[in-house]
């Protein structure tokens, strides 16, 4: 896989005697990725798997190996389950660079942000990218529900300035949903949308609102079963059996929160709370409770369900 390239395509009329515009050219060979935690690592393989040099940074060197091993047992999988070769995997697994320090990003096309949903912290880390990176490089946020608008006017190159959110685990969902912030230009759009089609994923593109379409649309029911359970309606196991046999759901929506983390389920909830100011969106207090006792879900051993 060679470098996304972004033709240059004339907006000019030929039946008109004026010169042609040319829209920017944008190539793309070398990404970084900040975050080594689930989502990073997985946005680092997909992207490695597809040819694509990757810098995976995190100024946690534990989390880079945890991540290096995650990315070397799911490649492993893949060449078991028949998808991938051997001579593939080792290429990819070559192609993943880590690093602790931001400063790996001065050579990249594009950087993703991959690190916790706390506005301020995404924030204060594209302010740094901003000085880092050379003024080519776009950035581009994974986040599940925060304003990207927000965000692109906190650095010098708001209209270089998207979000990408992938879906956990990202090495298996094909969507990615594409949100433009309020600044971000047509060159910068195009060039994500062909570069997700050459990772082999789905692009869908959105406006920046709270939670945009995927978690606008998932976290409220999450937040019902969560209703529904606190309520006393029925045992967790008895909610997610009705919502996978009466509903065709591969996961029940308790379980699925537990993988996604109820630390992050209820910031989304939040976010739309806040976003929205309506009060559909406000989170169960059970959902509170549970994160105020640390029980986060799979990744703690505790949520809906032990995982011990």
């Amino acid at each position: 896989m060679g470098p996304v390239l972004l033709q240059p395509r004339s907006d000019c009329s030929p039946l008109r005697n004026q010169p042609c515009k040319r829209k920017q050219v944008m190539t793309i060979s070398n990404i970084g990725v900040l975050g080594a935690g689930t989502m990073g690592s997985g946005i680092a393989q997909v992207f490695a798997r597809q040819g694509f040099q990757v810098q995976l940074v995190d100024n946690q060197p534990s989390r880079l190996q945890h991540a290096v091993l995650e990315i070397q047992q799911s490649l492993d999988k893949e060449v078991a389950q028949g998808p991938l070769s051997a001579t593939q995997r080792d290429q990819a697994a070559h192609n993943i660079h880590t690093a602790p320090q931001m400063d790996r990003f001065v050579d990249c096309d594009l950087v993703i942000e991959a690190v916790s949903e706390e506005e301020p912290t995404k924030i204060a880390l594209f302010q740094s990218l901003d000085r880092i990176c050379p003024d080519s490089t776009i950035l581009a946020s994974n986040t599940s529900a925060i304003s990207l608008t927000r965000m692109a006017a906190a650095t010098n190159r708001s209209d270089r300035f998207m979000g990408m959110h992938f879906m956990n685990p990202v090495a298996q969902m094909d969507l990615v949903e594409l949100i433009r912030a309020l600044q971000t230009s047509d060159a910068t759009y195009q060039a994500l949308h062909e570069l997700v089609q050459r990772i082999q994923k789905t692009p869908v593109t959105v406006k920046d609102y709270p939670g945009f379409v995927s978690n606008r649309i998932l976290m409220p029911m999450i937040n019902e079963a969560v209703y529904t359970l606190y309520e006393g309606v029925a045992s967790s196991t008895d909610i997610d059996a009705v919502m996978k046999l009466g509903m065709n759901h591969p996961m029940g929506p308790l379980e699925l929160a537990d993988f996604i983390g109820l630390d992050t389920c209820l910031v989304i909830m939040n976010v739309l709370h806040d976003g929205f100011r309506d009060s559909k969106y406000r989170p169960c207090p059970l959902l509170q409770q549970m994160v105020d006792a640390g029980y986060y879900g799979k990744k703690s051993g505790r949520g809906f369900y032990s995982y011990s």
